[in-house]
């Protein structure tokens, strides 16, 4: 593959108001932001409105809000004992697979007001997705429709507006209906909205393209196009100007280039610019480099952009593997869904960036969006913390998954939708792969095979610098008893995606030899068999774990529960169940155990233990699929004195040993898996791993008998926000003993309050896949010791104090404040 090329993201996250996106600054001195945020005091009503887009309309009623917004999250108004909890229902359409979630109708309405400095300029209304279909009107005008509730999309209003200093109303009516999702999408408008003004004659964002070309150690060649829009009523000449700034601020490339536009027409201005020694951008050196683009009609500068891109090359062959600057990189992935746990769909910012800095945190240098485009701040995130990104389109071609999904509209939309993804988040740095779909239904069919063409076609006309993929599963014949061939699915693929399919590999490699491919999804069970493959073969370049994250939606299907011998466990669970609990994080962030075992697995942590959580008698332990078996990261059973308890302990090393209270229980081998298993009768204390090799111990995990729990500790990730009504903090809630070790307590409710100014708490609860008493509560029973409280901060600056009390116990504090 040639190389390719930047991104358009914010450098700094305080800029993510003004820059998100393709950053953009005002060419004119003291002239309104070309691109300004459109999330405040929006008025929204749940329920069908017949004459909501009426300019008149009286709203003073609906509720004030400022987006992004998930109703399907909040509570349900009037709560029915048996029938609903919370936000969820049994009426739910979705059911299991969407959290036990309702959709249906909402309406948003917000006013404007054109300054005197906007007078004569072009204005449009960009959203970043709205979750589904949804029809918007400005001043009671019919202005647009969007039917793809992960699709960015904008479109000018200019002929709609009033002048400046005249109320302009936009109305939005958001429809969420019917079976039409896998998982939990949320509803309304969950992204950021923005208002752009630009001249009538300007350059195009979503055009302009950078491209590193070459890269040496002296000097990097990096291509520009960008497309200069003339709307005057005759041709005119323009000059457009271009600079490079290093990641210090440091010009280190100029350009400039004159040209004559015909008559409402549009014209790419192609340049070429040296870098000197290139910064370039990685995971370990996420460095990001920012174009200024300034377009001038005779000595009038009328427009400007500020890109934000990093400089690096990608190369994909079945002999070097991903290769990403020259040097080989092995892709250690994880799948994402666009929730925000407790958050729903929302897309905060701080958010979409934290799940980024855990995933980072926990060795993950690649996600795969999952199953469909993210947020434009989850894509900034990804350029400037360094995570690469296989990023995806649709869930669905033609053939349905749900009776009312994207395959309605695929026929008509498809091209459009795949526009916008690749036009959108082309230039972002972090971007190595497009997806066209995942797990197709008409994937071995010849209309699979043409509209798999037809995909990568429409990608090509915008991007020929990264590869195509997609996700690609088995498929069986009409007795489920001989598995097809999957040779059609793969026609028109660059890099071949498989959905659990490690045992393969080498035979299809034996039959494509040229064929590069990756574990586009896998599970953690066989974490170790699927990475054995990533690093033995080169034509293997990656896994991604389904998931990294646990999230809302297919519920239950990681489940690992205690039932009868005779009965069978269904791939999803149904009521109270809301949360897939197969990810390596749960919904707050903590790693669950199985992702220690990846972390040994990766290399990135030498050794470390569980104990499986024993099982009533009578019962044994069942576990999905996606699931892992129940393990505590404790020593901690009271009660079970004596009896024995599974004890898990992973390593590469060849063997390993385990200690109680320093007594040699056994030593055991780790084999291909990394893994050993002990029988231990259980006495409280301390247990012990110890790697063991050529006889002598190494590196060592421990895990002791927590006391009984005395308090309550706060830790919140961030003490000081910005007063943006965007920023959020989330705090961490621990009961602990009196050395500070988690107490594991499912059972314990705890009280948080907040007082002073500057935020409110916007949603609280713990990791539980199926406590709906406690998810969005004030009052949430721990889960694991453990739950939190998300904090959003207000427009105006404040102090303000979290608090938490639970009974016999010392309760907390945490001050926070929003500036």
């Amino acid at each position: 593959m040639p190389p390719s090329r930047p991104s358009l993201l914010p450098v700094n996250h305080r800029l993510l108001l003004l820059l998100l996106c393709f950053g953009l600054f005002s060419p004119e001195a003291k002239a309104q932001a070309r691109k300004v945020p459109f999330d405040r005091d929006w008025r929204f009503y749940l329920g069908n409105v017949p004459t909501g887009e009426t300019p008149s309309y009286d709203d003073s009623s609906w509720r004030l809000l400022s987006l992004p917004h998930d109703w399907s999250v909040e509570s349900l108004k009037n709560q029915v004992p048996g029938t609903t909890i919370g936000p969820f229902s049994k009426e739910s359409l979705g059911g299991a697979a969407t959290g036990q979630t309702l959709g249906g109708e909402g309406w948003y309405r917000k006013t404007f007001t054109l300054s005197a400095a906007e007078a004569g300029k072009r204005h449009e209304l960009y959203f970043e997705g709205v979750y589904n279909q949804c029809d918007i009107w400005v001043n009671g005008q019919k202005t647009y429709r969007n039917v793809y509730g992960y699709t960015t999309f904008r479109f000018d209003i200019s002929p709609y507006c009033k002048a400046p200093g005249q109320k302009n109303v936009v109305a939005i009516k958001v429809v969420n209906e019917g079976r039409n999702s896998r998982w939990y999408s949320g509803s309304g408008i969950y992204r950021h909205v923005w208002l752009l003004h630009t001249p009538p004659s300007h350059l195009d964002d979503w055009g302009t393209f950078i491209d590193t070309r070459t890269i040496d150690q002296q000097q990097a060649g990096m291509a520009l196009s960008i497309p200069v829009v003339n709307r005057e009523k005759t041709a005119a000449a323009y000059t457009v100007a271009v600079e490079l700034l290093s990641p210090d601020g440091k010009r280190v490339a100029t350009a400039t280039h004159n040209a004559t536009v015909a008559v409402y027409d549009s014209l790419a201005i192609p340049l070429a610019l040296t870098v000197p020694a290139p910064q370039l951008w990685s995971p370990e050196t996420p460095r990001l480099y920012v174009a200024r683009i300034r377009l001038q009609k005779g000595k009038k500068e009328i427009d400007e952009l500020r890109v934000p891109f990093g400089i690096r090359t990608l190369a994909f062959s079945a002999a070097r593997g991903f290769e990403l600057n020259g040097v080989a990189l092995e892709l250690k992935g994880g799948c994402l869904h666009h929730d925000n746990g407790l958050l729903g769909a929302a897309a905060f910012d701080r958010a979409e960036e934290r799940k980024l800095e855990l995933l980072k945190q926990n060795g993950y240098n690649a996600v795969r969006v999952s199953h469909n485009p993210m947020s434009e701040s989850f894509m900034a995130a990804c350029d400037r913390l360094g995570m690469l990104v296989v990023d995806e389109a649709f869930d669905q071609w033609q053939e349905p998954k749900n009776l009312q999904d994207y395959h309605l509209y695929f026929q008509d939309w498809s091209a459009k939708d795949i526009r916008a993804l690749v036009l959108r988040d082309r230039n972002h740095p972090s971007v190595i792969m497009w997806s066209i779909g995942n797990e197709i239904r008409e994937r071995l069919s010849d209309q699979g095979v043409e509209i798999a063409g037809y995909l990568k076609k429409e990608i090509l006309r915008y991007d020929t610098t990264r590869p195509v993929t997609a996700g690609v599963n088995k498929q069986w014949d009409k007795d489920h008893q001989n598995m097809l061939p999957l040779d059609q699915a793969f026609t028109h693929l660059d890099v071949a995606g498989y959905n659990y399919m490690w045992r393969f590999y080498e035979q299809e490699h034996a039959k494509f030899p040229q064929r590069i491919l990756f574990g586009s999804e896998s599970v953690a069970t066989e974490a170790a068999q699927n990475w054995n493959k990533v690093e033995q073969y080169p034509y293997v370049i990656g896994d991604f774990v389904w998931t990294a994250l646990d999230y809302l939606g297919e519920s239950g299907i990681g489940n690992s529960i205690e039932v009868n011998p005779q009965e069978n466990v269904h791939q999803f669970m149904g009521w109270p169940w809301f949360n897939g609990w197969c990810g390596d994080l749960d919904i707050l962030g903590t790693k669950k155990p199985q992702s220690y075992y990846r972390d040994v697995i990766w290399r990135s942590r030498k050794i470390s233990l569980a104990v499986e959580k024993p099982v009533p008698a009578g019962k044994v332990r069942k576990v999905s699929f996606w699931g892992w078996p129940e393990e505590r990261l404790s020593w901690t059973f009271p009660g079970h004195e004596g009896k024995g308890l599974k004890v898990n302990v992973y390593s590469r090393a060849p063997k390993v040993r385990l200690y109680l209270n320093n007594q040699l229980i056994a030593e055991k081998e780790t084999g291909e898996l990394y893994t050993a298993s002990f029988v231990v009768p259980y006495q409280a204390g301390e247990l012990k791993a110890v790697e063991a090799r050529q006889g002598q111990e190494g590196a060592v995990a421990v895990l002791k008998t927590s006391g009984p729990p005395v308090a309550l500790r706060l830790t919140a990730d961030r003490a000081k926000l910005a007063a943006d009504g965007q920023d959020l903090s989330f705090v961490l809630i621990e009961l602990i003993d009196q050395q500070g070790n988690v107490v594991y307590d499912s059972n314990r409710k705890v009280a948080i309050s907040l007082e002073g100014k500057g935020g409110k708490i916007i949603t609280s609860g713990s990791a539980s896949p199926n406590d709906m008493e406690s998810f969005g509560s004030l009052t949430p029973k721990l889960f694991n010791g453990r739950a939190m409280a998300i904090i959003r901060a207000d427009y105006q600056s404040g102090k303000m104090e979290v608090r938490v009390s639970s009974e016999g116990v010392n309760g907390s504090a945490i001050r926070l404040q929003s500036k």
